[in-house]
Parts: C-alpha cells; sequence; structure tokens
C-alpha cells in the first residue's frame, strides 16, 4: 500500500535536491547517494528502535520504504515510539506510522508490506535490496536471513532490551566498499624521488599516508610516465618519506609533482546468521567492558529462547524467577559453545530484568546506528560493522532511588517501557525536573523528542525551557526531523516545541521557547533568578563561543551540562559536573586553518586557497568597501579621526571615491562594465604584472627555479564571452554591484550581458617597474610602508577634494552585502565559485563545482541524520546519571564515536583539578575549577579583614580590568577605598554602574598563605542587597 506525502518539486535526470539534502551530501557524496536512490529498503518491526531506523532511512533519502508491523500498537509503545498517538492504541502500527513517516521526505516514498506474515511466501522479500528486521523471534530472524544470504539481499538485525542492545549485519559475499572512511584523500606536493623509489615530500611536509595506502601522481617533471600509471602502493618510511618500490624505466626525476592518496575499493566477506550467531565476530563497543560481548551475545539468545516458550513474551520487569530461567537457558547455549565461556551472573539477571525495557535513548542510538548500516549497504559508502556489535549502558541504572519488582511492574502508561527499567519513584524524579535546551537545531530536535518520550519535566514540579534564535531553512528539514515544509521560515523553538507536545500532551504548558542567543548580551533574559531555578543545562549548539560562555554560566551557577556535537559520521558527548569534573573550556579545540597571505594573494597552489582568495575578495568588494563608504557618509569626522587611526588612508580614499564618483554606476549596463573591468583587474593584468616581476625563467638567489615546489607559474586570462565561467563571474559580480547602488537586475538576459561587453572597450594594460610584490611569507611586506600613513599630504588631499560633501548625499547609503551561503539566488556562491575557478585556471589548479565551493567558503559543518539521533542517546544516556545525583566519577562517560569506521570510544571525566593552600586551622583543599569565596557586600576594610582571618593576606584586589587594591599602593590612595563597599567600590573605579539585574559581583584576588608563598585561590563573589 503506497502512502502519500506532501509534493515537492522533482528533480531532473536522477540529480539530487541539494537544497535539501546540502549537508548530507558533504558526508556521503553524490555518487553514494545516487546509489541509494536505486535502493528498496524493507523496516520490519515498528516500535521505538524500528521506527527511528526509519525515520532516519527516510530523511537519508531511498529509492523507496517499505514498512511492516501488522500488530497492533500499545499504550507502553509510547515510550519510544515517536510516530505514535495515544489514540492510535489497538490499530496496526505500520497502519498509523506510515503516513507519518511519508511526511519527513517527499522523494522518499512509504508504503506498507502487506503480509500475514513474513516467512510463509519469501519470495515477497525479493523486491528490496535492504531489508531491516527488528522486533521478531530468532527462529524467524534465522529463516529470513537464510534467504537474503542466498539471494544477496543486505540484511540489518536489531534490537534493544532496556539498556542493552545489539546490532547484526550480513551483506553477503565479497560486498564492495569504495571508500571505507569517507576522509579527503591525502595530497601533498613532491620534492624528490630516488632511483629506489623513495618519495620525499616537500620542505618537511609530513604526508600523512600510512602503510598499504595507494597514490597517484601528476605534473612529475623527468619521471613524466609515472603520471599515467595506475595507483601505486605505498610503504611508509618516515613521516616525511614514502617508498612506492621499483620505478625503473619511469625515467629520472628532475622537479616537481604531486601525489594524491587513492581511494581503493575492499571487498568483504559475511556469513550468514545461522554461522554467526555460532561463533560470531563481535566488535567492541566499549573497551572497559571487554569480556561483555560475548555475554550479551549469550544473553540475548536466551531471551529469545525465553519469548519462545512462553507465547513470545520477554522475561517480566525485575522477576527472580524468570531470571533464574533465563540464566539457566544461557549455561545451555554456553555448554554447546565452541569457545567455553564463563558465564557473568550478575549481569545475565540484569538483562532478564531489563528485557521488556523499551527506552526512547536506546533506540535512538541503535536507530541511528542501524541506518547508518542500511546505508553503507545500500552506497557501499563506509565500512561496515563485521558482524556483530553488543552495548549497553548499566552504568545509567540508578543507584539512589529504589528498583524492585513491585516498581518496575507496568501502571497501564505510556511510560512503561521505561518503568519497566527504571522503577516508578525515578519516573517521578524525572518527570520533576527543569532542564534548559539550547539550540533546537537537528541535536536539539532529538533531544526534545527524546525527553517528551521519557516524560521529562512533564510532572507538577517540571519544566523543558528551549531557545533558539534561527528560523527554519529548508536545508534544515533532511534531518532536523520535528520541521516539515510548511514550517521553513518559521521559529525553531516554537515548532519544536509545538511538535514535541503533540507527541506527548502530557507536556502542555510545559515548555517554554524562547528566541534568544544566551550570551553576555542577554544577562537581563538569563539572569540570576533564571540560572538558580535550572536542574541542568544540555547543549545543542554549533559554535565554540556559544559552547564556552554556557559552559561558564554552568560553572557559575554549579549546574550540570552536557555537551554533544556532530561531524559528518563523528559525533562526541562530554558531561561537565559540579565539582567533580573538568569543563568543556578546560581543552581547546586545534586553531581553525588559515593560509599564509602571500600565498592567497600571490602563490595559490590548491583550490582551497583560491577559494579562500574569492572569499575575501567577495568579502572586499561587496561588503567592507560599501561599508567604508557609508561610514564616510554619516560619520562627522571620519576623514580626520577614524580613517587616520586605521592607517590605510590612501586606499580607502581611493576606494570611496570610485564607489561616489568615478565609477559610480546609474544603471546595470554600467555594472556589467564594471565586472568586466574587475575580471580584467584580477585575472589579466595582475598577472601580467606578477609574472613581469618575476618571469616564468626566475631564479633565486641559490640558483634554484623560483617557479618551483608550492609556486605555481600562473598564466593570464583572456576574457571569453563563450567561456560560461568567465559569463558567471560577470553576471554575479555585476548583480551584486547592483544590490550594493540598489539597482534592480532582475530578468536581464544572456543577449543583453554580450551586447554591453561587446561594445566596451578594455584598455590594453602594461606592468610597471615600480610596482613590488612579496615573494615569501617571511619577507617584509614591500607594500606595507605605503599603507602606514607615509602617503604624500597633497595627494590624500586631492583625492578628498574630489569626493562629494557628504551633505550632498544625505539618505544616499550603499546596502552592503551579507553573505548567506543557503539562498542560491543571490549570486553570493555563484561568485565564489566563479571567482575561485579563474584564479584557479591562472594557476592551472583543478576547479571546483559549486557544491564544493560552497562546502569551504560557507565553512558548512556536514551532517547526517544517523549520527545526530545516536549522540543525542548517548546524551540522554549520560543525562539518566545525572538525574540520579550519581557522584562517582567513575560512572559517567565521555564518548566519542565515528560510524563510518565504525568507531565507540568512551573515557572516564577527566577530574577538576585541585590545589591547597594554608589557612590559620590546617590545610584546605580548594577545586580549581568549581569553588569559590561567597560573601555579602562590605566594606574594602572588612573584605582585607575576612580573608586574613583565614589565612590569607590580599596582595590585590580586582573586577574585570579595574585594579582596586593593591597592597603595594601607597595609604594616600586607598584610604578612602578602605571605608567603601565592594560594589560602591568597583562601580566609583570602574565608572560603570552595575547593571539592576545583576544580583553578585565578582573579584579576583591574589594572596599568600600563612606560608607566606603566593598561592592560587578561588575568586570572591560579593552578593549585593538586592
Amino acid at each position: 500500500m503506497q502512502i502519500d506525502s506532501t509534493a515537492m518539486e522533482p528533480v531532473k535526470n536522477g540529480d539530487i535536491d541539494e537544497s535539501l539534502y546540502s549537508r548530507q551530501l558533504y558526508v556521503l557524496g553524490h555518487e553514494a547517494m545516487k546509489k541509494m536512490n536505486s535502493s528498496n529498503v524493507l523496516v520490519v518491526g515498528l516500535k521505538g528502535l524500528g521506527v527511528e531506523i526509519a525515520k532516519n532511512i527516510a530523511l537519508a533519502g531511498v529509492k523507496s520504504l517499505t514498512l511492516y508491523d501488522p500488530l497492533p500498537a500499545e499504550l507502553r509503545d509510547l515510550s519510544s515510539q515517536s510516530f505514535l498517538h495515544p489514540e492510535d492504541v489497538g490499530r496496526p502500527r505500520a497502519t498509523v506510522t506510515a503516513p507519518r513517516v511519508a511526511e519527513l521526505n517527499a522523494y522518499t516514498p512509504v508504503s506498507i508490506h502487506d503480509a500475514e506474515n513474513l516467512t510463509s511466501d519469501l519470495e515477497q522479500l525479493s523486491r528490496y535490496q535492504v531489508i531491516v528486521l527488528t522486533a521478531i523471534p530468532l527462529k524467524e530472524q534465522l529463516v529470513i536471513a537464510d534467504y537474503c544470504h542466498q539471494k544477496g539481499i543486505y540484511l540489518v538485525i536489531a534490537d534493544t532490551f532496556g539498556l542493552f542492545g545489539s546490532i547484526f549485519t550480513d551483506f553477503g559475499k565479497s560486498f564492495t566498499v569504495v571508500d571505507a572512511t569517507g576522509e579527503d584523500p591525502v595530497t601533498g606536493i613532491v620534492a624528490d624521488i630516488d632511483s629506489d623509489g623513495l618519495v620525499t615530500a616537500l620542505d618537511e611536509t609530513r604526508h600523512g599516508l600510512e602503510d598499504g595506502d595507494f597514490v597517484t601522481f601528476s605534473e612529475v617533471e623527468g619521471m613524466d610516465s609515472i603520471n599515467s600509471t595506475p595507483p601505486r602502493k605505498i610503504s611508509v618510511k618516515g613521516p616525511y618519506t614514502f617508498s612506492i618500490g621499483d620505478v625503473s624505466g619511469l625515467g629520472e626525476y628532475k622537479r616537481g609533482g604531486l601525489f594524491t592518496q587513492a581511494r581503493m575499493p575492499k571487498f568483504v566477506d559475511f556469513q550468514p546468521l545461522r554461522q554467526q550467531i555460532q561463533k560470531p565476530d563481535l566488535m567492541i563497543s566499549d573497551f572497559a567492558k571487554f569480556e561483555r560481548p560475548q555475554q550479551l551475545h549469550v544473553g540475548v539468545q536466551a531471551l529469545h529462547d525465553f519469548a519462545a516458550h512462553h507465547g513470545g513474551s520477554m522475561p517480566r520487569p525485575h522477576n527472580a524467577h524468570d531470571a533464574e530461567e533465563v540464566l539457566r537457558l544461557a549455561q545451555g547455549i554456553a555448554s554447546r559453545a565452541e569457545d567455553k565461556l564463563e558465564l557473568d551472573e550478575k549481569l545475565l539477571r540484569e538483562l532478564s530484568y531489563q528485557a521488556q525495557g523499551d527506552l526512547s535513548p536506546m533506540a535512538a542510538l541503535f536507530g541511528g546506528l542501524a541506518a547508518q548500516e542500511v546505508l553503507k549497504a545500500a552506497s557501499g559508502k563506509f565500512n561496515p560493522i563485521q558482524q556483530w556489535l553488543h552495548f549497553d549502558s548499566l552504568e545509567s541504572l540508578p543507584t539512589q532511588v529504589e528498583r524492585s519488582e513491585e516498581l518496575c511492574q507496568p501502571l497501564q502508561s505510556r511510560y512503561d517501557g521505561q518503568i519497566a527499567v527504571f522503577g516508578r519513584k525515578y519516573q517521578e524524579k524525572i518527570a520533576n525536573l527543569t532542564e534548559f535546551l539550547i539550540g533546537a537545531g537537528a541535536i536539539g530536535c532529538e533531544m526534545l523528542k527524546t525527553w517528551a518520550l521519557t516524560g521529562l519535566g512533564s510532572g507538577p514540579k517540571g519544566r523543558i525551557i528551549v531557545t533558539d534564535m534561527d528560523a527554519i531553512e529548508k536545508s534544515n528539514l533532511n534531518r532536523q526531523f520535528l520541521f516539515r515544509p510548511k514550517d521553513v521560515g518559521k521559529l525553531k523553538s516554537d515548532c519544536a516545541a509545538e511538535a514535541v507536545q503533540a507527541m506527548n500532551p502530557d507536556l502542555k504548558d510545559k515548555i517554554v521557547t524562547l528566541r534568544d542567543e544566551v550570551g553576555e548580551e542577554t544577562e537581563h533574559v538569563f539572569n540570576e533568578t533564571f540560572w538558580e531555578g535550572l536542574d541542568g543545562v544540555t547543549n545543542a549548539l554549533d559554535n565554540v563561543k556559544a559552547r564556552i560562555y554556557v559552559d561558564q554560566r554552568c560553572i557559575f551557577f554549579n549546574k550540570p551540562l552536557v555537551d554533544s556535537g556532530t561531524l559528518g559520521t563523528k559525533g562526541n558527548t562530554q558531561v561537565v559536573l559540579p565539582r567533580l569534573t573538568e569543563s568543556y573550556s578546560s581543552s581547546h579545540d586545534p586553531p581553525e586553518q588559515s593560509f599564509p597571505a602571500c600565498t592567497l594573494r600571490n602563490f595559490p597552489n590548491k583550490i582551497e586557497h583560491t577559494i579562500a582568495w574569492a572569499r575575501d575578495l567577495f568579502e572586499q568588494c561587496f561588503t567592507q568597501q560599501p561599508e567604508s563608504v557609508n561610514m564616510y557618509l554619516t560619520q562627522p569626522k571620519y576623514i580626520t579621526h577614524t580613517l587616520k587611526q586605521s592607517g590605510n588612508e590612501k586606499a580607502t580614499l581611493e576606494t570611496i571615491r570610485d564607489y561616489l564618483v568615478t565609477e559610480k554606476p546609474l544603471s546595470f549596463e554600467e555594472c556589467i562594465v564594471w565586472a568586466r573591468r574587475q575580471f580584467e583587474s584580477h585575472y589579466n593584468n595582475k598577472i601580467q604584472q606578477l609574472l613581469f616581476n618575476f618571469p616564468k625563467d626566475s631564479t633565486t638567489s641559490s640558483g634554484a627555479a623560483f617557479w618551483s615546489g608550492p609556486k605555481r607559474a600562473p598564466n593570464a586570462l583572456k576574457f571569453d564571452p563563450n567561456n560560461k565561467t568567465h559569463l558567471d563571474f560577470v553576471r554575479a559580480a555585476a548583480s551584486l554591484h547592483a544590490f550594493n547602488y540598489g539597482i534592480n537586475g532582475k530578468g536581464v538576459s544572456e543577449e543583453q550581458y554580450r551586447k554591453v561587453l561587446d561594445s566596451m572597450i578594455v584598455p590594453e594594460f602594461a606592468p610597471s617597474s615600480g610596482v613590488k610584490i612579496q615573494a615569501n611569507d617571511s619577507d617584509p611586506d614591500p607594500n606595507a610602508q605605503a599603507s602606514s600613513g607615509f602617503d604624500d599630504a597633497a595627494e590624500l588631499q586631492q583625492i578628498i577634494s574630489s569626493l562629494p560633501p557628504p551633505h550632498l548625499l544625505a539618505g544616499f547609503r550603499l546596502q552592503p552585502v551579507e553573505f548567506e551561503k543557503d539562498d542560491d539566488t543571490n549570486f553570493h556562491i555563484d561568485f565564489i565559485t566563479a571567482a575561485s575557478n579563474l584564479r584557479a585556471e591562472n594557476y592551472s589548479i583543478a576547479t571546483a563545482d559549486r557544491h564544493r565551493t560552497k562546502f569551504i567558503a560557507g565553512k558548512i559543518i556536514p551532517a547526517i541524520a544517523t549520527t545526530t539521533a545516536l549522540v543525542t542517546g548517548l546524551v540522554m544516556l549520560e543525562l539518566y546519571k545525572i538525574v540520579d545525583g550519581k557522584d562517582d566519577i567513575e560512572q559517567y562517560k565521555n564518548g566519542f564515536v565515528n560510524l563510518a569506521l565504525p568507531f565507540f570510544g568512551f573515557s572516564e571525566p577527566i577530574a577538576s583539578p585541585k590545589g591547597t593552600y594554608m589557612s590559620r586551622t590546617g590545610e584546605v583543599t580548594i577545586d580549581k575549577l568549581w569553588d569559590r569565596f561567597e560573601v555579602p557586600d562590605m566594606t574594602l576594610t572588612e573584605f582585607l579583614r575576612h580573608f586574613d582571618e583565614q589565612g590569607l593576606k590580599i596582595a590585590t584586589v580586582s573586577s574585570g580590568v579595574s585594579l582596586l587594591y593593591a597592597s603595594f599602593y601607597p595609604p594616600s590612595k586607598v584610604q578612602d577605598r578602605m571605608p567603601l563597599k565592594m560594589s560602591k567600590l568597583v562601580s566609583t573605579i570602574s565608572r560603570k554602574p552595575i547593571p539592576d539585574h545583576q544580583k553578585n559581583v565578582i573579584f579576583e584576588v591574589t594572596a599568600e598563605d600563612m606560608t607566606e608563598e603566593d598561592v592560587e585561590v578561588p575568586y570572591v563573589m560579593v552578593r549585593l542587597d538586592r
């Protein structure tokens, strides 16, 4: 049965809707997605896990998605099934779920598999390329698995049991993995290839290759024939050298060349389930639980055996009798195994206790994992699981509240799946939580869904607060699954809250939505009262600056924080716990990659250089220069004060003159002329000048060829109106220039462009011997002096006199362009793509298409729904622990995953740093991160005495940038300060009043302890009388 879905404009010729799939395309690539678009996928079982898998597959996009689950929905399904509503109880799960899954992506047709059962007619499965099985008996799994292996149908089996989960894959014999990691190929510049095949990278640059990698070569001179050889296998000899083996007959290396890592296909043989269940290949999901997978492999089989003997029912929650039966069954399975295993009875009893548990975070975790395996099967992209992965999060079990069979019994409640694991008392605890979610994007949507299903904040004292300042864009729909096409343009926080309240009506009037960014500017909104009313904070942010600020606020107010992030198939989680762990800010990411200015200006050697140059040119021409013009028009003393201080007077004045006088356009045709002249300036004239200064046969002072190694000799371009890239540059530049002036450039035909271009005369260019060009980044910039205030005063005055006085242009303003990468009609990415590719053509660098240019210029973070779902599941497993109040740092886990490999890494959070000082009563231990001194608003005299009584002699007191007291100050300087209260002191010295919303002031102190040694002490918080 086919399900209707919201119609979208169809894509042509199998093309991919880049506006919808843009972030995912940067993860998977066009080829992988085209392969996915030829795959028909069946998902069996539509409880929480099954529907999570279906959701992620639908968002990713396949040829068709078919769902099968004829069983009636139960109220307990609402613990983890986000597409069911209370009124759906009793109706077939597939019937009510399929239409809602279909809404996620109009490009993925969703239908229902019509059959009474799956095993009576296995031929009906032959129309699928990938089948996913959840929540069906092992007996049926084996029958279907045998058929799939025989027919070459890829199979994924996944199940969760409370805080336990497992997944199995079988992609047949000789499954082809076209790209195991998804990482960009390593490239580098060749410095030498000797006669033994040893390759040396240029300037001792690490090559980044590994033993067994394959490389290809290009632009090698002397050993020319190596440029056309197939990929060669390498062996690493050192960080800067690698061997490619025999190079006899390839000639003698002279100079130049690039090496590029080649992605070679990998072939993997999978064994059928019937064979793997006896002798499994087990992946490790947590290296701290090395023996756990074997135990769980036996335990899951025992659960299936139990269900087979009890009419399909799993063991009852926390039932000791059922647990003993499961243990006996496990012992029987273990005794028949080839490799003997000593069973962990406590673990297997816990597995039995939780077997009926159905938890939203586990469904999210395994839903993301299983869906990614489906995409691997359909595309051949990334390395699949081989072949089992078992996982548990027993650390999430509560220890502060009681669990028993009586407390874990079902209550005929939507939370019964969670109560079966945690018990009633814990459910009351999580329901009365007040949690702050910052961000309602991809992770934010998943988080709100998980909270709604778990009932977080749904109790009489509970509340969820979510803030997000962004509106919904079309590209969000591919992974922010709470939003639909009708929501585009609306606020994320409002739409997300509305969606989860419909998912769980218990949250009605329990969610507060805000549209404010959390930062210093909004401390009047997120004030002390706000932060003190929270139980915890969860970050769903996409930038480091905001994360650091939230982290600092959580430290200040002693609030637990869970932070997470994704980058394509990679994801991480971090727990920040008051007085236990270090904070998010305690470690730092590596700095963002930047390129030397000299390289960008004159010596690019890869496409990233030309894109960065084009991005800078965009900002300069359409943002910075128009802003300079506006400052001239609006600031009364711009030339005499502001401009003089900038140190770049002449260039800025010339820009203002060009924009207001000599090149001010009155029509769109004049914008076309301006754009054509920009082409000539950047791609012809400046290149001619560069080659005039450094001819192609130039040598360095040491006699080496100047144009060698990373320096690529350029060629000037001659404008060709029949060249698409040339015309694209003119069209984009003219349109953006017209935007600056408010000139309408819409509807201009290509014929009109050509007419203007054919009629204009471009003056010939003659290089000048007076132009100086910096040859290397280590050399001084020969033009630096010219832009540092040494310009001829008469020349500057001549330019100034040519400018129209601002009062004659009253009301006239240029409109600076604000870069927006996701609007395909605004010419921003079109300009950068054309500008970058023309420069690449100058330097014989391989060009990049619009899609890749947008990725680099827009600094887009690649994203896919599968990673988002999995990471959210991991966050919630940590939040379970925080709700319980665990204070043992060993029970918490920071996580890092990479679904492409796949890899799971968990580590205990790093403890916060501790210190000591000697007080009057003995040694005092302090937490350097979380501790502080808190005192009421008192005079400076009382302040110093207070700490002296604790054995600390204060040397300095400061607040912000104001030094308020120093022991070395003369008495005359401090005598007026001593009687002032601390609040009055800081406002007097800083000359800034304390904001009305602020209830405390922070002071930093330096001090000596009783040993008369300088000691590191916490800051001091003075509470104000407000």
